[in-house]
């Protein structure tokens, strides 16, 4: 989604321009919805609506997406939805949480498992609405597109011209294509639409792109309808609206100009935003004022999709990140999800959801569902985490030796996590990092100089450079560079957000080449395989140490990890990566689902790149 600066005024007010009377097309209200009952059904782009087995039909969709939302609550959350008096739930597919390494699909373990999604979606009859990719951005890592793609520096994505870009976009279309084929409405399943693409007039202008990948789905037996979803002003720019495709407006209320552009064809508000997306280091978490836009849609029976009905969370390294087309004003996106949803990231109403649900059964022949019981929540009591490991005696080997620094993604294959890179000097000077990507600390025979950040917010700024002390001996300095990534950059046209150190490094102007470089992922494995540390450790009080508290529980139910007395770093729990953390807010709290607490014996494990003293975590109820 997002489209910056235009989104957040549509988002705080309401409608720019009032929605027409649809006369002749408005919708009735009829006594009994048709339901996804297993049945074919025909849902079709009717002469400015939309129609359900050749009647009138209203869209009420919420969004939400499996791979933030922890699969024992999936059947919770889309009830939440249908008890707001929704109709219909909105999914992305991410790529690259399915396809993590090229020809390598997973489609069972954790949260991946869509289908399952969608059928649970049918079984508390409610319809979906598919967004598939390959492009999804929704704030997650790439956009959803595999960083693998960035191997190859040279390639072009969202392109038809790229044979690489396409023939990775078909073995992910032949991958999901003949699971989503027998789930359209058609054929008995839920699945009412299909989008094509995302927002991709924000990126380019090449219509026969968007045609080509319709017709790759259509060869999958996906025969649609389908849809797009772009902001009216970029689709009016670049000219990618798709002939006999919805046009679906993403924040936009200008339905008078998109029914001329889209003819016959149905004009629906395909990203309504009762929310925002936060980034680390925004003041406060955002929120927004949708009561009076949906209110609005209710009343001239628009179709709609509210982005987000719920957030969720971005576990793991799974957060995106935002930035201006040159790169600069890098912003990425905080481990919560929440959005300022009416249901909040543990999927509790909030103040929001008791109005769109009264404002939404106002216009209802029925009385929407009940609510389904609360989930639980735990409680453990203030903790002190001591220091368990050291990242410096557990650096994988064998090290890489390099001419220069190259991303991440070029010399290890590495998509997320860290890299140190190690070279003695003969000199002291100062320390230029400028294509540093996103964030390091810079060591001198092991003692911690200071920090250098692409990111630049109150509290922190953009700094690429570090003094470095001469020499205390003829033998050189040992110099070291910790270096942490965020997310890759999803939206708009800072597609190739490499990561790590992504140009030369130089001593007081002088270029420094061989470096030896060690790749550490963080991934399972490694962060299973940590021994304790030696008493006799050198690295002792050394920053970037890992930390152990073990806690017991009566019983499991939800919490927040309260990391407020910390800097910047991850948090696991039982050997679950909850996401990140960081000192500058405005999250301080990491959501943890009841499903990965036990009864008992639990342990969380932190690693922190700045912190090396016993520090305390403290349990919460709620994010903020």
């Amino acid at each position: 989604m997002q489209r910056r600066d235009f989104l957040r005024f549509t988002l705080l007010t309401p409608f720019a321009t009032a929605l027409p009377v649809l006369a002749a097309e408005t919708l009735g209200k009829p006594a009994i919805e048709v339901l996804p009952d297993g049945k074919p059904h025909r849902f079709e782009l009717g002469r400015k609506q939309f129609l359900l087995d050749g009647a009138p039909f209203q869209i009420r969709s919420g969004e939400m997406h499996p791979a933030r939302i922890p699969n024992d609550y999936w059947r919770h959350r889309i009830h939440m939805a249908k008890a707001m008096g929704l109709n219909t739930i909105a999914i992305c597919l991410m790529w690259n949480y399915f396809e993590s390494e090229p020809g390598v699909f997973d489609f069972s373990t954790e949260n991946r498992d869509f289908v399952r999604f969608i059928k649970l979606c049918q079984a508390e009859g409610m319809w979906v609405y598919l967004r598939p990719g390959p492009y999804v951005c929704a704030e997650w890592d790439l956009g959803g597109l595999p960083a693998y793609l960035l191997r190859d520096p040279s390639i072009r994505v969202r392109s038809k011209d790229d044979a690489r870009y396409m023939q990775a976009v078909q073995r992910y279309m032949d991958a999901v294509g003949p699971k989503i084929a027998p789930l359209m409405a058609s054929r008995g399943g839920p699945i009412l639409m299909v989008q094509i693409e995302n927002e991709y007039a924000s990126f380019g202008h090449d219509l026969p792109y968007l045609l080509r990948l319709r017709t790759m789905w259509q060869a999958h037996g996906i025969d649609g309808p389908f849809s797009i979803a772009d902001g009216l002003g970029e689709l009016q720019k670049a000219g990618t609206y798709v002939p006999g495709a919805a046009l679906g407006l993403d924040g936009d209320t200008d339905f008078v100009a998109a029914q001329t552009m889209a003819g016959d064809a149905p004009v629906w508000m395909s990203e309504g935003y009762p929310g925002w997306l936060t980034h680390w280091g925004d003041l406060t978490f955002q929120r927004g004022n949708y009561l009076p836009t949906l209110r609005k849609l209710m009343e001239e029976g628009r179709s709609f999709n509210m982005y987000m009905v719920h957030g969720g969370t971005n576990f793991g390294f799974n957060a995106g990140a935002n930035a201006r087309n040159d790169y600069a004003d890098f912003e990425p996106v905080i481990t919560s999800y929440d959005y300022g949803a009416p249901i909040n990231e543990r999927g509790e109403p909030t103040r929001d959801y008791h109005a769109f649900r009264k404002a939404i059964a106002e216009h209802l022949p029925h009385a929407p569902a009940q609510l389904p019981p609360p989930v639980p929540l735990a409680h453990f009591p203030e903790l002190i985490a001591q220091p368990y490991a050291s990242i410096w005696d557990n650096l994988p080997l064998p090290s890489r030796l390099v001419k220069k620094p190259d991303p991440n993604e070029i010399l290890f294959a590495q998509n997320q996590g860290m890299v140190v890179y190690r070279k003695t000097l003969l000199n002291g000077g100062m320390l230029n990092m400028e294509g540093l990507r996103d964030y390091g600390t810079v060591f001198s025979d092991s003692k911690y100089l200071d920090y250098v950040s692409r990111i630049t917010k109150p509290g922190l700024h953009v700094k690429h450079y570090v003094d470095i002390p001469p020499p205390a001996n003829g033998a050189g300095t040992t110099v070291e560079i910790l270096v942490d990534s965020f997310g890759h950059v999803g939206y708009g046209q800072a597609m190739y957000d490499f990561k790590g150190i992504v140009g030369v490094v130089t001593l007081d102007g002088e270029e420094l080449q061989g470096w030896q470089a060690h790749s550490l992922p963080l991934d399972d494995a490694y962060i299973a395989g940590l021994p304790p540390m030696r008493a006799d450790s050198p690295s002792r009080l050394r920053p970037g140490m890992f930390f152990k508290a073990v806690f017991m529980l009566d019983k499991a139910g939800d919490c927040y990890i309260d990391m407020s007395d910390w800097d910047k770093g991850y948090v696991w729990i039982n050997g679950h990566l909850l996401g990140r953390y960081w000192r500058i807010g405005p999250q301080q709290r990491l959501y943890c689902p009841a499903p990965w607490l036990s009864r008992g014996r639990n342990e969380l494990l932190v690693f922190d790149m700045h912190k090396v003293m016993p520090t305390a975590i403290r349990c919460s109820d709620r994010l903020a």
